[in-house]
């Protein structure tokens, strides 16, 4: 097998090559012209599909009936290619190699855990492999970065602008909204609705970058992702809940251990629409921009400026390459108001 693997990396090589550094540090040699690229996990396959989507070599997950309207029609049916990062990382170098990309790509943590994986990786394909740190506020510089290593940095530049924009707006309406009168807010995850992330976790980045407060909070010993007590979320209390599954948002109004929280007497349980990607996280990609405009006017429905039927017409037309029909857009705004559909 290793030298099947060796044989395999000396004819993926490229003949020319350019020195990229990703958010790692690392220095990496892509090709000259960069026509495919393997997606290591699904945040991946996202940002490669809204800056190039010609290059993406397939979905990590095959897209789902619901989500493919709101993709671009040549790349609904992109092959279903796997994982190498992340829950179910299944992808094995073999089938990377069959699929002989000119790079691959990972969008997420740089930790060394993911250094290591890349470096190993690389060596063992002899494909180039970049690191983009996808923390948020780091949105902006990772699309400049890969615009920069995919060959189209226009594209990048305007996508970063808008970026750069939306979080301009939301620091103008912060500015005089003191911590202590934001609204407390709780993210809702699974059919029980007890799996959240905590405060600083990628999962709950969009409800802390729109001014929530995030109860599952305390005080940065815990990070990522952890299973909430009943008794932790009734201490807790907070004002809005949001969540994107389903199940839970349909019962979650009847369910008589939830009736002594405030969101749900007050009817401040909002569902996050899925397709094709999450508004808050699943994946924490792009996709959270979507979920950052609609959050701001959540949370600030008498400050927030903006039409939310507009905004989302534009931002799936400039992100994931699609005019979205009336029906499609009322689908999209009836979700987000409860009603998913069928």
């Amino acid at each position: 097998m290793r030298y099947l693997l060796l044989i395999l990396s000396l004819l993926a090589a490229p003949a020319q090559a350019r020195s990229v550094t990703d958010s790692a540090g690392r220095v990496v040699e892509v090709p000259e012209t960069v026509g495919s690229v393997f997606a290591a996990g699904p945040p991946a396959a996202i940002l490669v599909y809204i800056l190039k989507p010609e290059a993406l070599t397939g979905w990590p997950r095959a897209l789902r009936p619901e989500e493919r309207a709101y993709i671009a029609e040549p790349y609904r049916d992109l092959p279903e290619t796997g994982r190498i990062t992340g829950r179910g990382g299944e992808a094995n170098l073999e089938r990377v190699l069959a699929i002989k990309p000119d790079l691959i790509l990972d969008f997420g943590s740089v930790r060394d855990t993911y250094v290591d994986l890349a470096n190993r990786v690389q060596e063992q394909t002899g494909i180039p492999y970049l690191l983009i740190d996808g923390r948020f506020e780091k949105t902006p510089e990772a699309l400049r970065l890969l615009g920069a290593a995919l060959g189209v940095p226009e594209r990048a530049e305007a996508l970063a602008s808008h970026v750069e924009s939306v979080f301009a707006r939301i620091d103008a309406l912060l500015a005089d909204m003191p911590q202590e009168t934001r609204p407390r807010v709780y993210l809702a995850r699974g059919p029980e609705g007890l799996e959240t992330g905590m405060k600083g976790s990628i999962n709950t980045e969009i409800i802390e970058r729109a001014g929530g407060r995030n109860v599952a909070d305390d005080g940065g010993a815990t990070r990522g992702l952890v299973q909430a007590s009943m008794e932790q979320v009734l201490v807790a209390n907070p004002e809005i809940i949001v969540t994107w599954d389903r199940n839970f948002h349909a019962g979650v109004f009847e369910d008589p251990l939830w009736q002594g929280i405030d969101a749900v007497r007050n009817g401040r349980v909002h569902l996050s629409p899925t397709a094709p990607f999450g508004w808050i996280d699943r994946p924490p990609s792009l996709n959270r921009m979507m979920g950052l405009i609609w959050m701001a006017g959540l949370l600030y429905p008498d400050h927030w400026r903006g039409d939310l039927r507009a905004e989302t017409r534009a931002f799936y037309k400039l992100y994931y390459h699609v005019d979205l029909s009336d029906a499609e857009l009322e689908r999209l705004l009836e979700w987000a108001e409860g009603r998913p559909p069928n």
